[in-house]
């Protein structure tokens, strides 16, 4: 897109240099900017920054207070199915993995949803591989129609889409669309997708303001930490949202920070963002956008989701499960294998080649997952800290015209 490339030409060298040799008089007056830039971010995530954590926690945390108060909304994945046609080295979904598949039916989706339900949840993140024979455009509006019947708030993480075809999304129900552009380094990006439809970086670039063109009213974007430089990253992630912000004006925008976790493929990170540059970065942009919100996720252990809360987090999802039907069960009747995304096998009570045979009636997992608490226990400690766990904070009703 446009503005991306003159982005990167122009503004991104200039950044980098910023980040790298920013010195403390530079950060002072980063930190006491009333609207701060680009250039102001560039500074505070500088490694002369990272000694000044105290400081930037206690900026973000007051931030957060004054624009969000004391709560923290709560959200679960429901992962519709593991089929995938492309293939993305750092992903367990990746076409040419072998792992056990699935995609589930309506009446499974039912099962799924209702078990969130009971725990509370009244927010829920649709998520599903991109396989166009399993998960049509079809397919998935039914699946955000069943899904509206249990929660007011559904949002979408799936392959990306049309304008036309994300309209009939917010026809059947859907509010938010979440995605991820995994990272913002062109060559590398190549790198890591070989082959099907999402080796098109530009229009996954593009696919917030189709959403957004779409009728969508909450736009969710980030980047998979651990493919390049987390700086780089950052700067190119925070340059996207000033631009949604400006064209996007009518939608809320929130953004996440998933670094990469073990997967079936077994691909090792190829940079590393630590707990300390995770912090950093979370507080510099809270201070760059103080009404963005800021999703975390059970991808990060639980000390650093217990630390980050007060640090400027506004989501956070909780029990989550990143494999189909992994709330109750359902779908593990009908496992079966695919090669180049066609099914080969069928499973059928015996673990096939590679599976231990216990482990023949689970569908892959997208990532295993580093927060295993309950949603109860999750929201225990969000009380623990004083913030109010917030399960449904708004209502289609109140967007009714009478």
């Amino acid at each position: 897109m446009d503005f991306f490339e003159e982005f990167r030409q122009k503004q991104l060298p200039i950044l980098l240099e910023t980040a790298q040799n920013a010195d403390a008089s530079m950060v002072d007056r980063s930190l006491d900017r009333t609207s701060p830039t680009l250039h102001d971010f560039a500074c505070l995530i500088s490694e002369r920054a990272s000694d000044r954590m105290e400081e930037l926690g206690k900026l973000s945390h007051q931030i957060t207070l004054r624009r969000f108060g004391k709560v923290i909304r709560m959200f679960a994945p429901l992962y519709l199915s593991n089929e995938c046609i492309n293939n993305c080295s750092y992903c367990s979904f990746s076409r040419d993995n072998s792992i056990l598949r699935v995609t589930l039916t309506q009446k499974e989706i039912e099962r799924e949803a209702e078990s969130l339900k009971k725990q509370g949840f009244r927010n829920i993140l649709i998520v599903a591989g991109e396989h166009p024979k399993f998960i049509s455009q079809d397919y998935l509006q039914e699946c955000v129609r069943t899904s509206c019947k249990f929660f007011p708030a559904v949002s979408l993480e799936v392959g990306p889409m049309d304008t036309e075809a994300y309209r009939n999304m917010v026809t059947a129900g859907a509010e938010g669309l979440v995605v991820y552009q995994e990272t913002y380094d062109r060559d590398i990006y190549s790198k890591m997708h070989t082959s099907g439809p999402k080796k098109d970086f530009d229009f996954r670039l593009g696919t917030p303001e189709r959403a957004y063109n779409a009728g969508f009213r909450r736009l969710g974007i980030g980047v998979l930490f651990g493919l390049s430089d987390w700086r780089y990253e950052a700067l190119c992630l925070a340059a996207h949202v000033k631009w949604l912000l400006k064209k996007c004006w009518k939608s809320h925008i929130t953004i996440s920070f998933p670094r990469l976790r073990p997967n079936a493929g077994e691909f090792e990170p190829l940079t590393l963002l630590n707990d300390r540059d995770f912090v950093q970065m979370t507080c510099a942009f809270r201070i760059l956008f103080p009404d963005v919100g800021i999703v975390l996720s059970t991808r990060e252990p639980v000390s650093l989701r217990n630390g980050l809360m007060p640090l400027g987090i506004t989501m956070m999802s909780a029990g989550s499960h990143t494999e189909p039907g992994g709330y109750t069960g359902a779908g593990k009747n009908h496992l079966h294998q695919t090669k180049n995304g066609r099914i080969v096998e069928e499973i059928e009570g015996t673990a096939p080649p590679g599976h231990e045979e216990n482990e023949r009636t689970q569908a892959g997992e997208q990532f295993a997952i580093a927060d295993l608490r309950s949603p109860t226990e999750v929201a225990n400690a969000v009380r623990r800290f004083g913030y109010e766990p917030v399960w449904k904070d708004w209502d289609a009703g109140f967007l009714t015209t009478r």
